[in-house]
């Protein structure tokens, strides 16, 4: 006896395949593949629709959905994040952030997410949802206040403001393995005008600027900042998210105006900020201003309005690109964009040799090692060798006697470490096929390989 649901399913596709274009076909074909379970396919189908509806809001839901019912959840985050963000969020995009919010434990974003969702369109309300964050009705609180101190301004300065330690590296890009077109950006953008700081300003070019590295975790961001400062020969300010963020009022600011007028005393000198996303999250998804007056001081010092910027070189890590606040990606600012991926062989041979050095070794084939360790990042390579010692160590004690680390050694060490760079890439990619404005994510669509 034929299987009705499968002869609707058929029938269906051969619609969807004489009209590729009908999207309400195409739906039709996955809310079935959907309550079917046959997830897979159903993700399929909604990729091809999307392949010739890009940005289609209802196909980028139900993407999200799929997602979400697989227990995808970095995946299905990834789409509603953009959707959901903004003064045009989509109702049904917070309704899906608030879900994926409940289930990570985040019950008071969820709510907060939820309650902004049904106060834009009633018609999204979601009983069970509701139960699952015990909300039984829309009675606003109040918001926690937020700690009162007084507002700092421009100018206020006294013997308390704070003094950031600074050092000047040593090393330069010898010491970074791989990342030549990264360098390269680095040179142009920053090297080259302070060595030839002449001929930079007879075309009017300012020395200083700001660069952007974003990548996968453990790629060497921040050992890349520190190196461009030994390159030039200039200080190197590393700022970290505790080092600015104050629980009273107008303090944070007033921080991050100290760690900027301390790095121009300091010229030539390089400002690096970790994590740049917890300092410049986007200002659309903010409701209190506290964190956007943050951001406008942060945007006020880049573009050195009351300050002279010349000789400051301003570099900015992030493994999320897409919570930063677009105005610092305008010119003047950190516009130059650069992508630092995971190591390629010959640099994941050239980080182990670096990181082998100094270390007992017999003859070690640090391109057999290269070959076997794709997708690792710099981090995961250092883990690697880190392991081939406690075993050689451990084995040292049991022995007595130590024994140098060999090829052998490293490539065992090696399956027991698995590459930390898949779970970004997985939620990276989303972004870069469906939220890739002006082309800003293509360098992970051609590392991924993946055809525009």
């Amino acid at each position: 006896m034929t299987d009705p649901n499968q002869a609707a399913i058929a029938a269906l596709r051969s619609a969807v395949a004489v009209s590729p274009e009908n999207i309400e076909l195409s739906n039709q074909l996955t809310r079935l593949l959907v309550d079917l379970m046959r997830y897979e396919e159903a993700e399929t189908n909604v990729r091809e629709s999307l392949s010739r509806h890009p940005g289609d809001v209802v196909l980028q839901l139900s993407l999200a959905d799929i997602y979400f019912r697989q227990r995808k959840d970095s995946h299905a985050m990834a789409i509603v994040e953009t959707l959901a963000s903004g003064k045009n969020a989509d109702p049904r995009a917070m309704v899906m952030h608030a879900r994926l919010l409940q289930r990570s434990g985040d019950i008071r974003g969820a709510v907060s997410t939820y309650r902004d969702a049904v106060d834009r369109n009633e018609d999204v309300a979601d009983a069970e949802l509701e139960s699952l964050l015990g909300i039984s009705d829309f009675r606003e609180q109040d918001e926690e206040s937020e700690p009162q101190g007084a507002a700092w301004q421009e100018g206020d300065y006294d013997d308390d403001d704070p003094e950031f330690e600074m050092f000047r590296p040593t090393e330069g890009f010898e010491s970074v393995g791989g990342m030549e077109s990264v360098k390269e950006d680095i040179r142009v953008k920053i090297i080259y005008p302070i060595e030839h700081a002449e001929m930079f300003a007879a075309y009017g070019k300012k020395v200083g600027g700001g660069i952007l590295l974003y990548g996968p975790p453990g790629c060497g961001k921040t050992h890349l900042a520190r190196a461009t400062a030994g390159e030039v020969k200039a200080g190197f300010l590393s700022i970290g998210i505790s080092d600015v963020l104050d629980m009273w009022i107008g303090n944070s600011e007033k921080n991050l105006h100290a760690i900027f007028e301390q790095a121009r005393r300091s010229k030539p000198c390089v400002l690096f900020f970790d994590e740049v996303d917890a300092l410049g999250a986007s200002r659309s998804d903010m409701k209190r201003s506290g964190g956007r007056q943050l951001i406008n001081q942060f945007l006020s010092e880049l573009d050195g309005i009351e300050a002279n910027n010349d000789g400051l070189l301003c570099l900015a890590a992030t493994n999320t690109p897409w919570h930063l606040d677009s105005a610092f990606r305008r010119p003047g600012r950190f516009d130059r964009i650069v992508f630092v991926p995971p190591p390629d062989a010959a640099a994941r041979a050239e980080i182990l040799q670096l990181q082998l050095t100094g270390k007992p070794t017999d003859d070690v084939d640090v391109s057999k090692i290269a070959a076997k360790t794709d997708e690792y990042s710099g981090a995961d390579i250092k883990a690697v060798v880190d392991r081939a010692i406690e075993a050689k160590l451990h084995e040292a004690v049991k022995t007595g006697m130590p024994k140098p680390i060999t090829t052998k050694d490293l490539l065992a060490s090696a399956k027991e470490v698995r590459p930390s760079t898949r779970e970004w890439f997985s939620t990276a990619r989303n972004h870069a096929l469906y939220a890739n404005e002006g082309g800003l994510y293509d360098d992970i669509l051609d590392y991924l390989k993946i055809k525009r």
